[in-house]
Formats: C-alpha cells, sequence, structure tokens
C-alpha cells in the first residue's frame, strides 16, 4: 500500500504542471527577451592563407593565420608569407585555438582537443619570429576546452567548450559550452551560460572564437556557420543576452579586431584556406536590457 502510494504522488506530481492551482495577478509582468537584431558585415579584403585553419591574429602590419601546431605570418602590405613555426607531431603543443597580440607576443589558446579529461594552457610566441617564448598551463578542467580569451580591466574573459558526440565527454554536451572572467593570474572570479538561441545555431559544436568589439560587447562564432554573434551583460541572472547575429562571409572559428582600422574585423574561411577581412555594421544599445562588458 505504502509503495502504491508514492507510485500515486509521483504520476500526480508529473501530470499536474508547477503553475497549476497559481493565482497569478492580471498585471503580473512576463519578461521579453530583446529582439536580436539582424545585420550584414561588409567584406573589404581577401588573402589566400593556407594555414588559417583556425583563427587569424592581426597587428598594423601583419596577419598571423593559426593552425593547429602551427602559425604563418603574412605581410599585410605584400600579402607574402615572412615567417612560420611548426610544432612537432605529437609534440606539446596540440590544438591552437585563438590568438592575439599581447605586447610583443602573441597570446593564444591551447587545449588537448580531441582528448579528454581537458587540458589547457596559453601559450606566448614571440611576434618577430614567431618562436614560443613562455607558457601558462591551465591544468585538467572540468569547466571545459579552452578556444579563446580577451582582456578585460579586471583581467580575462575566456570561452570555455563542450561539444556534443564522440568529440566531447559524454555526460555534458555543448550546452555546457560557457564565458567565465579569470583575474590577471588566471584564477576563476565568475561567468556566465551562453543563451540558448545562440546554442541551438552553434550545435553540435562550441563558440569557437571570441573576442570584446570596439562598443564593449561581446563577439562570437561558432564551428562553421557564416555568422557572428553580439552578446550583452545581463542586468540580472546567469545567462547572456543574445543582442545581434551578423550575417559575415567567414564560416566560424577564430577571429581578431583590427585595432588599427577600427570597426574592422578579420576571420577566416577554412574551406578556401583564406583570411578575409570585413566592416562590421553597428549594433543598437539597450541599456535596459542588456550592458556592455567593459
Amino acid at each position: 500500500m505504502y509503495r502504491l502510494s508514492c507510485l500515486l504522488f509521483v504520476l500526480f506530481l508529473v501530470a499536474v504542471p508547477a503553475s497549476a492551482g497559481r493565482d497569478w495577478p492580471a498585471d503580473w509582468p512576463v519578461y521579453e527577451p530583446p529582439v536580436v537584431q539582424l545585420l550584414q558585415a561588409e567584406e573589404t579584403k581577401r588573402l589566400q592563407a593556407p594555414e588559417a585553419r583556425q583563427g587569424v591574429a592581426v597587428d598594423k602590419d601583419h596577419y598571423y593565420a593559426v593552425d593547429n601546431f602551427s602559425i604563418a605570418k603574412y605581410s599585410r602590405a605584400t600579402g607574402q608569407r615572412i615567417a612560420l613555426w611548426r610544432g612537432a607531431r605529437g609534440g606539446p603543443v596540440v590544438h591552437l585555438n585563438s590568438c592575439l597580440v599581447d605586447g610583443e607576443d602573441l597570446a593564444c589558446a591551447h587545449s588537448n582537443y580531441p582528448h579528454v579529461p581537458f587540458a589547457n594552457s596559453v601559450e606566448w610566441f614571440d611576434r618577430e619570429t614567431l618562436q614560443p617564448s613562455r607558457s601558462k598551463s591551465l591544468g585538467v578542467m572540468d569547466e571545459g576546452s579552452l578556444v579563446w580569451f580577451d582582456r578585460l580591466p579586471e583581467g580575462w574573459i575566456v570561452g570555455l567548450a563542450h561539444y556534443s558526440g564522440d568529440k566531447g565527454l559524454g555526460f555534458k554536451d555543448n550546452n555546457f559550452a560557457a564565458v567565465e572572467l579569470y583575474d590577471p593570474q588566471w584564477r576563476r572570479i565568475g561567468g556566465w551560460a551562453l543563451p540558448q538561441t545562440l546554442l541551438q545555431r552553434i550545435a553540435p559544436k562550441a563558440a569557437s572564437g571570441g573576442a570584446i568589439g570596439p562598443e564593449g560587447y561581446l563577439y562570437l562564432m561558432g564551428h562553421d556557420r557564416p555568422e557572428m554573434y553580439v552578446l550583452g551583460k545581463p542586468l540580472a541572472g546567469a545567462s547572456l543576452i543574445h543582442v545581434a547575429t551578423i550575417s559575415i562571409a567567414a564560416e566560424g572559428q577564430a577571429f581578431d579586431f583590427d585595432e588599427s582600422e577600427p570597426g574592422s574585423v578579420c576571420a577566416i574561411s577554412r574551406p578556401n584556406g583564406q583570411i578575409r577581412c570585413f566592416r562590421l555594421p553597428a549594433v543598437a544599445h539597450n541599456p535596459k536590457s542588456y550592458l556592455p562588458f567593459n
């Protein structure tokens, strides 16, 4: 009899909606997320770079095409490759993702993808010679695979990936991908979940590139869609706000804002082995719904 009573109680809980019996006041507010802006990027330049398979970084004189364990340096003036670093097959550098200019170096997000458990590090390369200059291991991280990072006044904003299917952990799919905050010593101090509208578009992968744009919003690209996503900081809660989707002629992966040309970004076309640069459209601000990060 006791077991039957427990079973009937469980069936009651399943059958009755959580909101059943609630007498919601007529003036109870209902949350309406901001309408996602649909925008278009304007392409301004293409450069052949067969090494551009994971991403690109840019400074005022050079493009840096990034592959799993190689970096190629190209002159912006001539389009010619002028330096190349190649890591050893089976060596300590396994999977470079995104890189950014950090003083005299390139700072690059590195992971042991596709191996598990996830182990991550930050690798620095001298911009003049492309030779490795230093390394900081972040060790095994349950939070995910390190794919991108950028500076914030309080330290770093970081993208950590999980993948659905056989390229990740069997008990965590791409919904566990997240954006986190780290202090200058790479200690976690906060973070956010990605909004479902974004996770659905990048599934079964995660965001492969990310950076803070000139107006302070977070820009992300997935793994293979020709789209860039703009995210704002929420006024409350633990999920980022999907502000805009920008159509762009680059099929995902890591990208970099061109600080010498405000409003411009360089990305890659992995299938075509190209670096492609774009002028981005203006994003409308809505401080009542979301905020910039800086």
